[in-house]
């Protein structure tokens, strides 16, 4: 320990002289903080070259590139001085078409076959030591002696010519009541390497067994620990497997190149925001970071929408950041299965009311602009009018293109595991997230009520038996939006509504979703959830951590201009109730066919509360 001591007080040229000597352990390169800088090698022939600094390039959170040399360039006086690429590293690994043939001590005996290859220096992922003696976390792999264990994932790197590979990451466990001023202090840096790209469960990685480290050691959780996993330079080694060059090197693993050059880190400015960290999901544990200014404004959006014009009582009903939980949940999802509908003019054709499919459309459109894959699923019998309803949509501009329409009509007790997920298997789930709006929800006594206890079950389909079966499929969250305590997801508060909403002790819905979404009218929920989607992706903050490192960011490409485009605005939503009125569909208290939901007014409450929540989120 002395003599570590003693060589991270002296310059690079020293370490590196006992390096050459073949004098000094890995470990002790390892398991330095700060100084000395430290570069990952990887040496590929020159037809390779170009593709794989665009490969770099391209996924630069975790391949940041500090120099490329030339062919037969061993020494690079502007990276280190003294420095020679063939006797740099501890150790070496030599490729051949992809296979690892070979551990090497130094490449002297190859010259002649390096005079027509190049060789990248990668910066290393950066030590987390500095932020964890700063809050008092332990450093339990250097107070053990060993590297981290580094693990392959099942998340793509951007592809660039034969360089085709998984994202490779590096874990150390944080105590749960440490993560947020751990993170607060490396954001702090402006760093991007030292942000973590995933918190939580090492399964939403496709990492099987964290005690099975593909690299290094696994490092033990504690009871209290979250595991944080950061994007590794060792992603590099995975590319130059994928692309089957006849001959490559790299340094293994946890023995770094120690070079003079300070590392050219991808810096940004935060502007002073601070990070927040709020876990989304328990089962399984998932942590999402966002921008403090971005939380702010989404604890907004949730108090303008929780008015009750209707004088109903669902303040009682309120938890607060549904708003923001939901919305970061659905931030993480790929594909997102939304329902809506609700029959209570059951002595009308159609028995629809019309909040609920608005909402349901706002909020399909962001997701559209997101990228992210969507469908809607409704009552067999009303296939036909919401089929309409979004032919109609996407004609008058509210939508972009159209949405796969989707029935479930139950059926035996594996009906709902098989819509949800691939042959029914609870580890490929079609669907990340479920969300209903407005949508009718079954009462304990396995009915389906309206407002006034008349029973509405012959009219809905058991869309709730998809929101009780994905509780059991891990991986898949669910959000439900009401303003009365029986749409289906109300379940999460009907203690509350039985108490305080009338007829509440009939008509509570029973059935759960893991976020509770109260507004004073359920298609204020859907606009509230599209415009805090917004705020989410453009927090840079989230937005990286979104990336996890891979590809190039969304705010490069003209994305925000598409996400503001699809926000809700008082036009689109006075097209979507005419679209509805087109369709006899009415509003829910008054029964009446018009500008009017709910029994209130388009113009003057719907058209004001729609442009408070856009403006918050663009001011």
């Amino acid at each position: 320990m002395i003599f570590i001591t003693y060589l991270r007080t002296h310059l690079p040229p020293v370490i590196r002289s006992l390096v050459l000597q073949k004098n000094f352990n890995a470990r002790n390169i390892s398991s330095m903080s700060g100084e000395p800088k430290q570069a990952s090698v990887v040496i590929l022939p020159r037809s390779f070259a170009k593709d794989f600094e665009k490969f770099c390039r391209a996924n630069n959170g975790a391949l940041t590139l500090l120099y490329r040399s030339e062919p037969s360039e061993w020494k690079l006086p502007t990276l280190s001085a003294g420095s020679d690429t063939k006797n740099d590293c501890l150790k070496y690994k030599k490729y051949e078409f992809g296979s690892c043939t070979d551990n090497l001590m130094s490449l002297e005996g190859f010259s002649e076959q390096l005079k027509d290859m190049v060789t990248f220096y990668l910066g290393c992922s950066i030590s987390s030591n500095g932020a964890m003696k700063k809050v008092g976390i332990p450093v339990r792999n250097k107070e053990s002696h060993c590297n981290v264990g580094i693990y392959k994932t099942a998340v793509p790197c951007a592809t660039v010519g034969s360089f085709c590979c998984p994202l490779v990451v590096a874990m150390i466990p944080i105590p749960k009541d440490k993560l947020e001023p751990f993170l607060q202090d490396i954001y702090q840096t402006g760093d991007v390497q030292r942000e973590p790209i995933h918190i939580g469960c090492p399964d939403l990685l496709g990492i099987e067994d964290l005690h099975k480290p593909d690299y290094g050691e696994p490092v033990m959780l504690q009871p209290a620990d979250v595991p944080v996993f950061w994007a590794s330079e060792v992603t590099g080694l995975e590319a130059v497997i994928s692309c089957k060059s006849p001959l490559a090197f790299t340094s293994a693993p946890g023995c770094p190149v120690v070079i003079d050059q300070k590392d050219k880190r991808i810096q940004v400015s935060h502007s002073g925001e601070v990070p927040e960290v709020h876990c989304i999901s328990q089962k399984p544990l998932h942590y999402s970071i966002t921008s403090s200014s971005s939380v702010q404004k989404i604890r907004e959006l949730e108090s303008i929408i929780a008015i009750d014009p209707g004088n109903r009582g669902i303040k009682h009903l309120f938890n607060k950041d549904e708003l923001l939980k939901a919305s970061l949940s659905l931030s993480h999802a790929h594909s997102v299965l939304i329902t809506t509908g609700f029959p209570t003019h059951f002595s009308h054709d159609p028995p629809e009311e019309n909040d609920g499919p608005p909402g349901a459309i706002a909020l399909a459109a962001i997701l559209q602009a997101l990228e992210k894959e969507v469908a809607i699923v409704v009552d067999e019998r009303a296939m036909n009018l919401h089929k309409k309803i979004i032919e109609d949509s996407v004609n008058q501009g509210v939508l972009k293109t159209t949405i796969p329409l989707l029935s479930y009509q139950g059926g035996d007790t594996r009906s709902a595991l098989m819509f949800l997920c691939k042959d029914g298997d609870p580890k490929s789930p079609r669907f990340d997230h479920l969300v209903a709006i407005e949508r009718s929800g079954r009462a304990a006594d396995g009915n389906y009520y309206n407002a006034r206890k008349i029973n509405i079950k012959h009219l809905v389909d058991p869309i709730d038996d998809l929101f009780l079966a994905a509780q059991k499929i891990p991986g898949i969250s669910s959000t439900g939006v009401g303003d009365g305590g029986n749409e289906l997801g109300m379940g999460k508060v009907k203690t509350a509504v039985k108490k305080h909403i009338k007829n509440g002790d009939v008509i509570a819905c029973d059935v759960a979703a893991d976020f509770a979404v109260i507004a004073g009218v359920s298609n204020w929920g859907g606009y509230a959830l599209a415009c805090a989607l917004y705020l989410l992706n453009m927090s840079d903050i989230h937005g990286r951590y979104l990336q996890k490192a891979v590809g190039s960011a969304a705010t490069s490409s003209g994305a925000p201009l598409a996400w503001a485009q699809a926000l809700p605005s008082v036009m689109k939503e006075e097209k979507m109730l005419q679209i509805l009125m087109k369709h006899k569909v009415r509003s829910g208290v008054t029964g009446e066919v018009g500008m009017v939901v709910d029994g209130l007014p388009f113009r003057g409450i719907h058209a004001e509360m729609i442009q408070q929540l856009i403006d918050v989120s663009t001011m």
